[in-house]
């Protein structure tokens, strides 16, 4: 954890490199793309600039076609604030963050504009833990750090992830209450289950999520990839990035390893 701390700062210490992340908050940028951004700049400072944000996990690239896309990746940045700013704040400041919002928006008043467009979230976080125990915190224990309900909030719900095609991600509430948090399309345990499911979205959207897990250092990578289209609200993107952000870095993290 030190290390990677270590790696962040030093991600974070030069300006272009603070910079490149402004870009990447934006919209994913392939390397063509933030290399025109910095005339100034050569295209091999840029790539050594880009392999330093990697490194510091704060960047993750996906191919796409002949071109490299570059997402940012703020779990690391969630994980400073935890360490110091989060643990000396009330737990209930956390729901700024929740989902719920997302769906709800009740009593402010505000025009919401919605568009045809897409977003693509990518995020990874390290886990100190193996992949079977985070697959199983994913699926099998999901109610137990999965802080986010559907469920009106006089009401108590529960959780169940059937790990099989065409299973079900499912909140219940009451006899004949609930609601589908997504459709298993694919499941490759304890390496890989892709998931449909609006997440808290409402309208004509597709949204599709999947969870990798892969070994490294003793402990275990979970790259999350959240593709979403249809007619998205303005808000929809940044809210799941920082419901991810918040569920998968913060709860599910603390959840596996307090348990290893």
């Amino acid at each position: 954890m030190e290390e990677m701390l270590s790696n962040v700062f030093k991600a974070l210490g030069h300006p272009i490199r603070r910079n490149i992340l402004d870009l990447l908050k934006q919209s994913p940028k392939t390397t063509g793309e933030l290399n025109e951004s910095f005339p100034e700049v050569t295209r091999y400072a840029i790539m050594k600039h880009l392999t330093i944000l990697e490194e510091g996990n704060l960047i993750v690239t996906r191919r796409k076609g002949k071109f490299k896309l570059n997402y940012l990746n703020a779990v690391p940045l969630q994980d400073m604030y935890n360490r110091w700013v989060g643990k000396y704040m009330q737990p209930t400041a956390n729901s700024l963050l929740n989902l719920r919002s997302v769906v709800e928006k009740k009593g402010d008043g505000k025009k919401m504009t919605e568009t045809n467009k897409s977003f693509h979230i990518e995020q990874e976080i390290f886990i100190d833990g193996s992949r079977e125990q985070v697959f199983k915190a994913l699926t099998e224990k999901v109610e137990d750090w999965w802080e986010f309900r559907l469920a009106p909030k006089h009401l108590s719900s529960q959780f169940t992830f059937e790990t099989v095609p065409g299973g079900q991600f499912m909140e219940k509430w009451g006899e004949n209450a609930g609601a589908v948090w997504g459709t298993v399309y694919y499941v490759n345990a304890p390496e890989e289950i892709r998931v449909q499911g609006h997440l808290g979205m409402q309208g004509a959207v597709n949204s599709a999520y999947t969870y990798k897990l892969i070994d490294k250092d003793g402990g275990t990578v979970l790259q999350l990839s959240h593709t979403a289209s249809g007619v998205i609200q303005e808000n929809w993107e940044q809210d799941h990035k920082h419901g991810w952000e918040y569920l998968l870095g913060t709860l599910l993290k603390k959840y596996v390893e307090n348990k290893a």
